[in-house]
């Protein structure tokens, strides 16, 4: 398994998620999205295994003023959440072409 995390050192589930696999001595990287982001390639690579729709945070700062509800095209929206990540729910579980968003302990267990 290569297992990589997209989120923020301050975010809740992505301890969680460091944490699940940490008790089962599963090796990850992680990657801290205030940091260093998401490249392009990933987020194209996490939109074929994600819906751009469930990707979105619409709880975050900026989302009204993003027009991210009034946008119909997926690349769009892509490139709206490209440019500022902070829109983008966290973690982002990675395994190769497979992928999550949030805590989701019964799909990493499928993973093994």
């Amino acid at each position: 398994m290569n297992i990589q995390i997209f989120g923020s050192k301050k975010c809740f589930d992505t301890k969680k998620a460091e944490r699940y696999f940490k008790e089962r001595k599963i090796k990850y990287s992680l990657i801290d999205m205030k940091e260093k982001g998401i490249s392009k390639g990933e987020l194209n690579n996490v939109s074929r295994a994600i819906p751009v729709n469930e990707l979105i945070n619409e709880k975050g700062n900026g989302y009204k003023a993003s027009n991210l509800d009034k946008i119909r095209s997926s690349e769009m929206k892509l490139e709206v959440l490209l440019k500022n990540q902070s829109l983008i729910k966290t973690p982002i579980v990675r395994n190769g072409k497979l992928a999550t968003i949030g805590y989701k302990p019964e799909v990493w267990n499928e993973w093994e």
